[in-house]
């Protein structure tokens, strides 16, 4: 994905310190300049790079900023700011929109006040609701407030997260397992609802061009195969073996790039190994270190769900796309998450390799899986999910613990209540399959509904009255 592009629009009010304004606009993109993200202005707009009491101007700087494609818009209040304009904007461009304005200072010796801001900041939000505009609000503070810092980086990463669902692609391989109703979804409906694109190719397709890769004989498939030896124990592989393997992750890699797909979702047994004689496991296990999320069994909302958990991490840590299995034995709270071998091998545990297998389930046992425990740690498991027309996003927070050996890839984890998460998943609409990632993002993926007209929240850890404390940073 391109780096995430905010338009900045600070915005003041004529009868407040217009000094005052200039000096916390200069402030606030000082701050900005520090994050790797495109700042679009409004310098060349207004000459003092400021919004406020001219609905042309308005519609002049809505035009700059969807000729510019912005992301998402940032409407500091650096005195009481102008609601009517910056509703007029904010509707314009139809992104997300962050409201906050710096904590205002004592009233002067003579009883005057300079700013206001936070009297402003009361009345644009009641002018966004009026024009339907949603907008998320970080409380009256400082610049340097952690409360601010820590708002905005989580503006930053719900406005990712938005700009990924609002471009899913997704590569489908084959319809699904017959015996996986479990993964059945509504495809029109994803797309009149969403916008969710899919590009179904067959089976065929995929084995022709895996073939048509391998018996080229270049460099690119070698160098593929020199991947995997640094990232995989390849001790137990042939030659041959790995080259099919390089070979059908070029294919996908291929398929990807033609549809402009952003993930996909493979139908990974039992006609692929019986036709390339090798799981696709690690396959996708490298596509999904690449940045593109690969889904098993054809899941396509697992897919949705591992685009979104990559996005909340600013496309810094790779999802895992997992069964949730068993319960930990001698721990009421601990769960296994496990797949055959597709974790991503940049999460392996302490650095060590995963090893190359064969697969340990299927009579035919053919290679093309990794194996090996990944890291524990923080982490945040994801659930896109829906049916009858109704769309959920489950939410929740894990820790990786200590637990038994098991093939595959897989980590154990432990959770504020398994029963209760157990309860939720089962009674849906989710299924048994999961995106993980590790870092806690389970507030910007919250936030991010607000702006997914049709996608509703359902955290289960922590709960909504939390979030929205650590929201306004009240813990």
């Amino acid at each position: 994905m391109s780096k995430l592009k905010i338009g900045f629009a600070p915005t003041r009010r004529f009868v407040f310190s217009k000094e005052d304004a200039h000096k916390y606009k200069n402030l606030i993109r000082k701050f900005m300049d520090g994050y790797d993200i495109d700042i679009v202005d409004i310098e060349d707009i207004s000459e003092e790079g400021l919004l406020f009491d001219d609905t042309a101007m308005a519609y002049k700087i809505a035009d700059k900023f969807t000729r510019e494609k912005v992301d998402a818009l940032f409407v500091p209040h650096c005195n009481f700011g102008t609601e009517d304009t910056v509703a007029k904007l904010c509707r314009e461009v139809g992104k997300p929109v962050l409201l906050w304005g710096p904590r205002d200072e004592d009233p002067l010796e003579d009883g005057f006040r300079l700013r206001d801001s936070q009297c402003g900041l009361l009345a644009t939000g009641s002018v966004l609701r009026r024009f339907n505009v949603p907008f998320t609000y970080i409380p009256n503070t400082a610049v340097d407030d952690p409360i601010f810092i820590r708002g905005f980086e989580n503006f930053l990463r719900t406005a990712n997260i938005v700009k990924a669902f609002n471009n899913i692609r997704i590569l489908q391989i084959s319809t699904r397992p017959a015996g996986f109703w479990s993964v059945i979804c509504n495809e029109g409906e994803l797309l009149e609802r969403f916008n969710i694109q899919i590009f179904p190719i067959s089976l065929k397709e995929i084995e022709m061009k895996t073939l048509e890769i391998e018996a080229a004989s270049g460099a690119e498939v070698a160098a593929e195969v020199e991947k995997i030896k640094l990232a995989v124990d390849c001790t137990g592989a042939g030659e041959e073996q790995l080259r099919r393997v390089a070979a059908l992750k070029l294919a996908m890699r291929f398929y990807v790039d033609k549809e402009l797909c952003n993930c996909a979702a493979i139908q990974c047994w039992s006609a692929l190994q019986d036709s390339l004689k090798i799981m696709p496991c690690l396959a996708n296990a490298l596509l999904t270190d690449e940045g593109i999320p690969v889904a098993c069994e054809t899941d396509i909302h697992g897919a949705i769900s591992s685009v979104m958990a990559y996005a909340a991490t600013m496309n810094q840590k790779a999802p895992f796309f997992a069964d949730i299995t068993v319960r930990h034995a001698s721990n009421d709270n601990g769960e296994l998450l496990f797949h055959c071998g597709n974790f991503p091998t940049s999460v392996t545990k302490c650095n060590c390799k995963t090893k190359f297998n064969t697969h340990f389930l299927f009579d035919g046992h053919e290679p093309g899986t990794h194996e090996g425990e990944i890291e524990g740690g923080e982490m945040t498991i994801v659930r896109f999910d829906g049916d009858h027309g109704n769309y959920q996003l489950f939410l929740g927070k894990a820790r990786g613990i200590e637990g038994k050996f098991t093939r595959g890839t897989y980590v154990w984890v432990e959770v504020n209540d398994w029963l209760e998460w157990e309860d939720k998943l089962v009674t849906g609409p989710y299924i048994h399959h999961c995106s993980g990632v590790h870092q806690d993002v389970v507030p910007a993926l919250y936030e991010a509904c607000k702006y997914i007209p049709g996608l509703m929240p359902d955290p289960v850890d922590p709960k909504e009255p939390e979030i929205k404390a650590w929201l306004r940073g009240s813990i």
